[in-house]
């Protein structure tokens, strides 16, 4: 026989534990008496005990014990009762209340029978609390030896205080069977599951402007997010008027960015643009992504354009502040989600951290180059191909920053040259908002009602 406690201990609200499992803060007090017709030790929950004390707050003689077989039964205890109870992990502990004390059991994953004794709990209960200076009220042993599962017991009852806990215990409703705690934990994650998918589909639909998009709008890929952000009604009227309407729209978007950004001049982008009117492939250098950024570089007939940002209209706050994950991130946990080649950029773009005094001396990651912005002599010569390039911001663009035109309207044209007719109108679309800047409200207007009117408007004719 083994003692793991022995001593005082401090209860609170007449209560102490054991726990076992690690993944449960244990069950509460209806839970741990359903069905017994003890009421001194709750065992109906697997791998917790609740043990009641007369004692409200205050220190308690409190002796565990752990046997090899079950011990005599001293007749000085005034109130016992025996249950069965198995641990649910290796870590067995007697808690006192809020997990503020814990002690060490060393009981193994085996079923147990357990006995539980208590002397003075009426006198305790009236006396309500103990300090430390005055004398012990109650006295309690609990007792463990390997046995097989039997029924709950009480084997004496002498104190009104065990009287009124063992009634309680016979007034609950008895547990749920393993059918109906089945069927209970069915229904639960059921009503999680939907109201996971109704918060879902409601965050969804607040980003599509009110109603869910298709299929075809949430594959296209490309830059359909950014486009919702300024206008979600004209992606679903884009989805509604078909392949003809899409490519109308998307060389009128093409057509629309390289006006805006003074292209129309230079014969290599209206060869481009004719083209993409007559259903053509894109000739050179829009072939190649490289060949096309060193033919507007190299090209002094180039304009030097410039535009502040396009800044999206602001919606109204999510209500579904239930969800996880709403919470606004950091710039360097945001700057953690970015995976890849990429993530080194958005660590350099990020604001650095507060500074750390161990860190001093260390040397810094390199600065970023400068991004594209025009009022340069010249365009900035291509990257190297084996560089990775990314814009990384926080919180809304800003519109005073200014962007070349040119840069931003050539992937007009190429993104109306896609395969997929809507991913083409999209791309090109959001390509014209970047060129047009402040002016975007104007482009989308016309692009809408492209969308109403057909294709038979076609930018090529006019």
């Amino acid at each position: 026989m083994r003692r793991p406690v022995e001593g005082d201990v401090h209860v609170h609200y007449g209560q102490i534990y054991v726990h076992s499992d690690p993944d449960s803060y244990g069950p509460g007090l209806d839970e741990a008496f359903a069905g017994q017709s003890a009421g001194l030790c709750g065992a109906a929950t697997a791998g917790a005990l609740w043990l009641h004390t007369g004692l409200h707050t205050g220190e308690v003689g409190f002796t565990v014990e752990v046997h090899d077989h079950a011990p005599p039964l001293e007749s000085s205890w005034e109130d016992v009762v025996e249950v069965s109870f198995r641990p649910a992990s290796a870590d067995s502990a007697l808690v006192a209340w809020a997990g503020e004390d814990s002690w060490d059991l060393g009981l193994d994953e085996t079923d147990y029978r357990v006995r539980y004794c208590a002397t003075g709990m009426d006198r305790a209960r009236a006396a309500d609390t103990r300090t430390a200076e005055e004398p012990q009220l109650d006295r309690y042993l609990l007792q463990f030896w390997p046995a097989a599962p039997e029924p709950d017991r009480v084997l004496k009852e002498t104190s009104r205080t065990a009287a009124h806990w063992h009634g309680y215990a016979r007034d609950l409703p008895p547990p749920p069977t393993p059918a109906e705690r089945a069927e209970a934990e069915r229904r639960a994650r059921l009503a999680q599951e939907t109201a996971e998918r109704e918060r879902r589909l409601a965050r969804e639909r607040r980003e599509w402007g009110g109603r869910l998009p298709s299929d075809a709008l949430r594959t296209v890929g490309g830059n359909v997010s950014g486009l919702r952000e300024f206008d979600p009604g004209l992606l679903h009227a884009l989805d509604a008027a078909g392949p003809a309407a899409q490519r109308a729209v998307a060389l009128l978007a093409a057509r629309r960015a390289c006006e805006a950004a003074g292209l129309t001049a230079l014969d290599w982008v209206t060869g481009a643009l004719t083209a993409l009117a007559e259903g053509r492939p894109l000739p050179p250098p829009f072939d190649d992504d490289a060949r096309m950024w060193h033919t507007l570089a190299s090209d002094p007939a180039c304009p030097d354009r410039t535009v502040g940002r396009a800044v999206p209209p602001e919606r109204p706050p999510s209500q579904d502040s239930s969800s996880p994950g709403t919470g606004a991130l950091s710039p360097q946990e945001a700057a953690t989600l970015v995976v890849g080649p990429a993530r080194a950029v958005a660590r350099q773009s990020s604001p650095p951290p507060a500074p750390d005094p161990a860190a001093a001396g260390q040397s810094s990651q390199p600065p970023l180059p400068d991004p594209v912005v025009s009022g340069q002599s010249s365009p900035p010569p291509l990257p190297d191909p084996g560089r990775y390039g990314l814009f990384v911001s926080f919180g809304p663009p800003d519109p005073s920053l200014r962007i070349s035109q040119p840069h931003a309207a050539l992937p007009a044209v190429t993104g109306a040259a896609a395969r997929d007719p809507l991913r083409a109108a999209v791309d090109a679309v959001y390509a014209a908002v970047v060129t047009h800047g402040e002016d975007w409200p104007a482009l989308l207007a016309e692009m809408a009602s492209l969308c109403r009117e057909g294709p038979a408007r076609s930018p090529g004719r006019e």
